[in-house]
């Protein structure tokens, strides 16, 4: 198998879509095409691979709105959480696998930003798409403590069950850098390096502040 993965500015905020495919198999991927996956099509044909199926990392609509449209010129179905508003015609649970072509996709089910909310792991390229739960040097919002809690909860269980040197794939372009490790992330990112939950709501409360005092993006 001849492993397939470009990373695309799809418009929007800065959100990035990312094509996946197994060349041998001539098989491939979209994921969260948003606002440009005809450019996502075109890079797959490009590629000689036929799009099997279509991914969302989670249902907020700067990551969906591209949805109809692939569907309409591939034919292929769309893959999401179960709980997702998008009525997926692959519903996806913590810990599924899906295998286009020889890849193997499986999924975590990471609240906090969204209810829906999947990353999707690539164990053997060491490859992570972590949607809006990750950012480079960032992290996902929020709407209160509630969530804020899942959002801390599914970081800590990334940072367990994902090994350091785990490239991270963003459904935003926000950082420094389009792409990261997780032991980067570790090193540099302020979100992972606070003590407990209380922090962690803190740093959150003062993030505007935070930015400015420390000279980040």
């Amino acid at each position: 198998m001849n492993f397939i993965f470009e990373q695309m500015r799809t418009g929007g905020d800065r959100n990035l879509g990312y094509l996946l495919g197994d060349r041998s198999a001539g098989s491939g991927v979209l994921v969260d095409p948003s606002f440009d996956p005809e450019g996502l099509i075109d890079r797959a044909e490009a590629q000689g691979l036929q799009v099997d199926m279509i991914i969302n990392t989670h249902g907020h609509a700067d990551h969906t709105n591209g949805n109809a449209r692939a569907k309409e010129l591939t034919g292929a179905p769309l893959a999401a959480h179960r709980g997702a508003a998008t009525a997926p015609d692959v519903p996806l649970e913590d810990g599924d696998t899906l295998e286009p072509g020889d890849l193997s996709l499986r999924f975590l089910h990471v609240p906090g930003h969204a209810d829906d909310h999947l990353l999707i792991h690539l164990a053997e390229y060491g490859v992570a798409l972590t949607g809006d739960l990750l950012f480079v040097g960032k992290i996902g919002g929020t709407s209160g403590e509630a969530d804020a809690r899942e959002e801390y909860e599914s970081l800590e269980r990334v940072l367990r069950e994902l090994p350091s040197e785990t490239t991270i794939w963003p459904g935003h372009d926000f950082g420094c850098r389009p792409s990261s490790t997780i032991g980067l992330e570790e090193a540099t990112n302020p979100f992972l390096q606070v003590d407990d939950f209380d922090e962690f709501l803190e740093l959150k409360r003062t993030w505007s502040s935070f930015k400015r005092e420390h000279g980040l993006k």
